[in-house]
Parts: C-alpha cells; sequence; structure tokens
C-alpha cells in the first residue's frame, strides 16, 4: 500500500473527498447490484471513514440490509460502498489523475455482465473472495 493523500469527486464537484490514508489494491466487483449501478463494474479501494474528509453532502441509497452506496445527488456519480464495516469502498474511477493503485482481483465474477471478458491474468471469484476461483 501506498501511503499519499488522494483527493477525488464527482462529475459537477459538488460533493469533494480527500484521504489520509496508505490506499490498497483495487477490487473490480461484477455483483448485479454494482453492474446496474455502473453499466458494467465497481472498481474500489477501501478506505476508513474517520481518513476521508468530505466538502459536500453525498445521498445515499440503501441497497440491502447492511450496505448503503453513496452518490452525487446533482450528477449522479457513483462514489462510496459502504457494508457497516467501519469502511468506505471509495470508487476508483472518483479519484483524480494518476492514482498508482492497481486492481487484485474480480469477485463476484459469475454474476458479470457477459460482455465482460478480463484478460489482465487476476483471480477471479464466482462470488466473495473466500469462494472458489473461477476460469475467466
Amino acid at each position: 500500500m501506498e501511503s499519499m493523500r488522494r483527493r477525488g469527486g464527482c462529475l459537477c464537484g459538488a460533493v469533494r473527498f480527500e484521504t489520509r490514508f496508505a490506499m490498497g489494491p483495487v477490487t473490480a466487483c461484477h455483483c448485479g447490484q454494482c453492474r446496474r449501478q455502473t453499466g458494467s463494474y465497481a472498481a474500489a479501494t477501501p478506505v476508513p471513514w474517520d481518513a476521508i474528509e468530505l466538502n459536500g453532502e453525498p445521498r445515499w441509497y440503501r441497497s440491502s440490509e447492511t450496505g448503503r452506496r453513496g452518490f452525487c445527488g446533482t450528477c449522479g456519480s457513483y462514489l462510496f460502498w459502504e457494508e457497516g464495516d467501519g469502511l468506505a469502498y471509495v470508487m476508483a474511477g472518483a479519484l483524480d489523475g494518476e492514482t498508482g493503485l492497481s486492481m487484485d482481483a474480480h469477485i463476484f465474477y459469475a454474476d458479470r455482465g457477459d460482455y465482460v471478458r478480463p484478460a489482465d491474468g487476476l483471480p477471479c471469484y464466482a462470488a466473495e473472495r473466500s469462494g472458489p476461483e473461477v476460469n475467466p
């Protein structure tokens, strides 16, 4: 993990954030909810909420008993996923400029859109990381 401040935000600039945490790798989530939210898959990296400074108020959609998705109420940009574990899963595409991050795996690959065929050689898990890997 690399330690450096990173800034990001939505398309229109109404919600901006800054992290002060060593971000880990990006994970691609292909679950049905992420597919519908993004049109393909979500690429996110975990950051503790107490390491994020927000400027603006994201809107929230409760997508499950434990999960919610944060987005800009003006432009609709998807910014955060939260599971109630103290972490914000920050959408990698919401970060400004070069991130220096890399992707480490595909999760919920069994739910991917039939148009997705990653050729990146990363592990693809049928569901969560604790489950079996599948052959892309």
